[in-house]
Formats: C-alpha cells, structure tokens, sequence
C-alpha cells in the first residue's frame, strides 16, 4: 500500500539525560486552524475511504447493524413532582429525544427533540435537569462531540426556551435548588481564541446560576482548592438541603464538601479533604449522612455521620465484603439498596436504615443493574437492566412490596436464545486470575474468529452490557471476548492500583495472557484474533500490538492516548497523570517510555493489519494521538497488512455521536477485522 506522504521535522525533546525524537509533532496542529495539518489528514481520509469501500463485508455490516440498532431505547426516568422525565430513541434517530410523562397513564410528550438543531445530527443533548416541580427543565448542548457544553432552560409547560444561557460549561452535572430558582453547574473560563478544542482543564469550577440573570452574575461557589488539577460535579440533597460537591483528580478517589443551603453565607464545609479514597453520597436523613467510601475498605463499604457535630466521626453501617465489591448505593423509601459486583456481575440486596439485612432484590438474570433513580419517602424507583445476552430494559421497583415489573422492554432484531454467553478464568503473566467473557452463537464449538476488547484503567470495570455491534460480530459466527483486565474496578481498588501508574503493564500482560488463553484453548483460529479498544482501551491496543504483534490479526485502536510522553499538554491530560504518571517525574517517564505506543513500534517485524480511529473535534483525547501515531506506522517496515486512519468528521470522543456515524464506524471497523481474520460475512437476508 502506497501511504500519502508525511513531512518529517527535527523535533526533539530532552528528558533525564534521553533525547526522544517527535518528528511528527506538527501533527499535534488543531485540524480547523492549520491547513498543512487538514490537508495531511484529507489524503488519508481518502485513502481509507478507497480502501474501506473495497471490503467485501462492509455492506453486510451496515445494513445489519441497522436492523440491530432499530429498536426503541429509553433512558431510566426522573420522577419530579408528578411527571417523569426520559430519552428516547425509537430506533435509528440521529439523537435521542427528551420526553415528559404527566403521571403514571399520562401521555408521552416530546419536551426536546435534537435531530431539529441540524440536518446531520452533529448537535446533541447532553446532561440535563428537571427542576424540583417538573415546571423547568435545563439542558445542556453538544455540538460536534466536544466535551464543552451551552447550558438553556425550557418552560416545560409551554415548550418556550427561556433567555438563560449558559456558556463553556464542561464535565459537569446540573442540579436545581429545590425552590426552583435556579441551579448549580460545573464550568472552566473561556479559552483564549484558537484554543477551544486543546486548553487544558484548569480552574474547573461550581457556580450558581439564577433564573432570569445574565451568566455574569453567576455565584461561584467552589472553585479550585489545590494545585492538583481536579474536575468538579455537584447534586442537591432530595430535601434540598445541601449541595454535595465531589472533586476528583481521576486518581479513584474523591474530595467532598457540602454546602448548607439554608445559610445564607452557603459556606462549603470540607467534609473529606483528600483525593485518596473514593466517598459518594448514597442519601442522608436529615443532618445524618450515608456514604460509600473506600476508606479502608478496597471494595467498599457503607459508613454514616451526623454533620450536626462540629467534628464528625463516621460509623460502619455496612462492613466491606471479601467476597464483592460495593459498587453503587442509594437511600429510596426507607431502604439503602447496595449494588455489589462479583466477579463482574450484579447482585442488589436491600438493608434497614439501621444496617439489617433485608433481602436481596430478584434481577432478571445474569448481568448489570445501573443505580436505583427514586428518592427517600417515595416508594418508587427505577432502574436499569442489561447483560451480554440481554439488551438493556428500564424496570419500575416497588420498594415497600419489594418488586420489579418492566416498565420499557426493547424487541431487539435477533434470536437471542441462539447466543451462548460464558465466563472462563485465566492466569496471566503473575499467575494472577484474570475473568472474560465469551459470546458466541449456540451452534459455533470450533475455533473462530475472534474480536478481544478490554480496558483496565481508571478504575472502570467492564460489566456485562448489551451491544447491538457486538451481535453484529457474533452473528456471522464470531465469537466476542471481553478480557476483565487490571486498571479496572472489577475487584476494587487494589484491581485498579494493579493496572495504573508503575504497575500500568500488568494490564498489557492480562490482555496479552488473554489472547494466548484464547488460542491455547482454541477459541480462535491462528492467525484469527482481532482486538479493539477506545480512549484508554486504544492506548491499551497499540502497546500490546507492539509488545506483541504475532498474536493479532487485526487491531483496532480508537481515540487512543497514543503519545505517552506529551498526553499532559492538552485538554485533560494533565488529570492523567494521577492513573499514568507524570512525564516530568523520571520514574514515571521511564515508565511511560517502555510501553507508549507512538515510541516503541517495531521495525522488521510483520505487523497486525491496523485500522486507526478518531476524529476531528476530539477534545478529551485530542486526534494528534492518532495522527501521529498512524503517520509513526506508515513510515515502519511492519510487513504487507495495512495501517490506515479512519477520522470521523464532526465528532468528538463518543459522546453525542450521531447514529449514523456510529453505525458507519462500526461497520468500517468489523468488515476490516473480518477481511483479516477470515470471517466469512454473510447477508442474513
């Protein structure tokens, strides 16, 4: 394969006595403002269009992920005064619409539709908010993507956008005062001009917002209280008494502050003031407080105070388990309901405001409940179920009769009882037990091509989920993998603390023992796994394929942070390096330099064919990564396979994708692994 031509530059960078080359730096350039770097990525683009078209698979794909995806989707409901608000997709809408219900047998009413503001479905709704009574909504806009947002307000009654704006809100949550006069947000300051889609995320910030004033007059009211950097979020209390303010360095753990707001002063009171444990607030009685933390507790537990005290002491309510981890909490009716995860699965239990147990919650099946939505004193919840086999419902809980009834079934287009979904254990390079899941069709027994994912960072753990692309795979006789890698939450913090940091190639060594398992077991052919990862997952992705090119066929990065030695220059990079390192500390950039993927692609080795994803308006990863990583490819003698970059337009990291680009995504990314692990694609028709 011919690749377009890319100009090398005499950068080079000087660190702890190494020089390190960087002569695609100029690819770092912000692809709307620098034309020498929009021309370079319009040649590529053309290339794997070209190529891309040409896979005889690619079509099949695309009409079957439709098909797949065309089914309606609800979010879980907010009940707020009588009316119960949620999203919906009836299918293949661009973006989902915001619906209200006017009680329990009341019609539905689209309140807010985004596939209005453009014709190809780049702007999005983001976080939005009813207030207390359900009479006002605030909703955030995406547009292309980005992680910024503009915040408006609507009269839900008569459907009029009020003249409330809102702007360079980021990373943020919205939550009213209870007597609706307006709410708390989360912003950064205006970037300078040109620096919109890299700034960094510094002096990250709470303020509040009244109805009717100009944003100039927005009360701030937590701003940064260290100088590690750190991202801010805020909810109100189900009585409205407090403001809850979490502050977090992306390290597991979590300030927290609280906000009396019957004061007029709304002076925040510290309630934890380290980043070092994880602290979530599950409800509160009055000034009596239950919270989640892992303080000494890696798989969490449940803990109370009474803030009344000047000097809180907090209780055990809910002692840790060896057996799971406490993932989720919340206070609805008079019940606290845990969620823990074992092993990757979900189970609920339910427990007096006391601490004694009170059953377990019955769960559909085997798989992955998201948080209770309900409130103290309200009898009703909802959640979420979904699992590998099983495509995500919305259930209604009765807490007082301790039942569970569906409230939105999806009818997925699929004979889901001819998928076989299992968990296997492997040891990985330190012996240490790793799970995975297998999907597969009922009648595929032999080896076949296979699709690996994982993530393993940030403590986020990879739960069974339903995933239309998933079955998209599995149904022309793939089997999907999904490796529980360390770096991730599955097994609380110590899972996590194995992955990150110094111990980050622990995580490359599971996913690597991974495809080993998979071939010694015979679960794929040879020379037929594919592998595919995003963001932190695409990071993971180009390090193993350098550390281990022979076991793939076919890699599939995404948005991956794919320099490890400049990630802290742009957006929220700087975040990172609580869960990396710091590039400026020797320690950590010695580390970093072993295993990033732009600075260790072999030469003289065959490579995986690899398809590079990303795209243009990508602010929390920034498309440098890819760019230079792929032009760092290009230029190696790697073999024969391809290695191509695909960049979506008008797209950011995930967030706010317009259905049609996800789909055409997904197919480009599965018809290309297919070509190159031998699955045979076939129209279902």
């Amino acid at each position: 394969m011919i690749y377009p031509e890319t100009t090398r530059i005499d950068a080079v960078d000087g660190r702890f006595g190494t020089s390190i080359a960087d002569p695609y730096r100029w690819l770092e350039g912000d692809i709307r403002h620098d034309p020498e770097v929009a021309d370079w990525v319009d040649a590529q683009d053309r290339l794997s269009a070209s190529y891309l078209a040409e896979l005889p698979g690619r079509c099949v794909f695309h009409e079957r992920l439709k098909r797949l995806f065309d089914h309606e989707r609800l979010s879980t409901p907010e009940k707020r005064g009588r009316r119960y608000f949620f999203t919906r997709n009836s299918g293949l809408d661009k973006q989902p619409v915001l619906i209200v219900r006017d009680g329990t047998s009341g019609r539905d009413r689209v309140v807010i539709d985004p596939n209005a503001w453009s014709e190809d479905g780049s702007m999005a709704l983001a976080e939005w908010a009813p207030s207390e009574d359900g009479t006002r909504l605030a909703f955030a806009i995406q547009e292309n993507g980005a992680d910024w947002r503009t915040i408006r307000v609507l009269d839900v009654d008569t459907g009029t956008i009020l003249d409330d704006e809102i702007k360079w809100a980021r990373f943020l949550t919205i939550a009213w005062a209870k007597d609706g006069s307006g709410f708390f947000y989360a912003r950064n300051p205006e970037p300078g001009d040109g620096a919109r889609f890299q700034s960094p995320v510094l002096g990250h910030a709470i303020y509040f917002h009244w109805l009717g004033m100009p944003q100039s007059d927005d009360r701030l009211v937590h701003g940064p209280q260290t100088e590690i950097p750190a991202i801010h979020t805020v909810d109100v209390t189900a009585d409205g008494r407090y403001a809850v303010i979490y502050s977090t360095a992306l390290t597991g753990g979590n300030a927290l502050a609280l906000v009396d707001l019957e004061d007029p002063a709304w002076t925040t009171r510290q309630i934890v003031a380290s980043f070092d444990h994880g602290w979530t607030l599950a409800g509160n009685v009055g000034t009596k407080l239950f919270l989640w933390t892992q303080k000494g507790a890696e798989r969490g537990k449940i803990v109370t105070t009474d803030i009344a005290d000047p000097e809180p002491i907090f209780t055990d309510l809910v002692a840790e388990r060896q057996d799971a981890v406490l993932r989720l909490a919340g206070l609805v009716g008079d019940r606290l309901i845990l969620a823990y995860m074992v092993d990757a699965k979900t189970r609920v239990e339910r427990l007096k405001l006391d601490g004694t147990p009170d059953g377990v919650v019955a769960l559909p099946g085997i798989g992955t409940t998201g948080p209770f939505h309900g409130r103290p004193g309200d009898d009703e919840a909802f959640f979420v179920f979904t699992s590998h086999d099983a495509p995500t419902s919305i259930y209604r809980y009765d807490v007082a009769a301790d039942t569970s009834t569906v409230w939105a079934e999806p009818k997925a287009a699929i004979d889901l009882t001819r998928i076989v979904v299992e968990q296997r254990f492997y040891g990985s390079k330190d012996g240490t037990r790793v799970p995975i899941f297998l999907v597969r069709r009922r009648d595929v027994t032999g080896p076949a091509p296979t699709m690996l994912t994982a993530y393993g960072g940030f403590g986020i753990p990879m739960v069974p989920f339903y995933s239309p692309a998933a079955m998209a795979w599995v149904e022309q006789g793939g089997v999907y993998a999904v490796a529980n890698i360390r770096g991730g939450g599955e097994y609380g913090r110590a899972w996590h603390d194995g992955g990150r940091g110094q111990a980050k190639q622990n995580g490359f060594d599971d996913v690597i023992a991974a495809a080993e398992f998979l071939k010694a077991e015979k679960i794929t052919s040879a020379d037929g796994l594919a592998i595919h990862g995003e963001s932190n997952g695409g990071l993971m992705v180009g390090a193993v394929v350098n550390q281990r090119p022979d076991l793939f066929a076919a890699a599939l990065p995404g948005v991956g942070v794919m320099d490890m030695l400049r990630f802290d220059r742009f957006t929220g990079g700087q975040l990172w390096t609580q869960e990396f390192g710091s590039p400026d500390v020797e320690a950590d950039f010695r580390n970093l330099l072993s295993y990033s993927p732009l600075h260790n692609i072999g030469t003289g080795v065959p490579y995986p064919a690899i398809l590079v994803s990303t795209a243009d308006t990508d602010d929390r990863v920034v498309p440098g990564h890819s760019f230079k990583y792929a032009a760092a490819l290009q230029a190696a003698d790697l073999g024969p396979r391809p290695r191509i970059l695909r960049v979506d337009r008008k797209a950011g990291h995930g967030s706010g994708k317009a259905m049609d680009k996800a789909i055409a995504e997904i197919a480009d990314m599965w018809a290309f692994a297919a070509k190159w692990t031998g699955l045979k694609v076939a129209s279902s028709d």
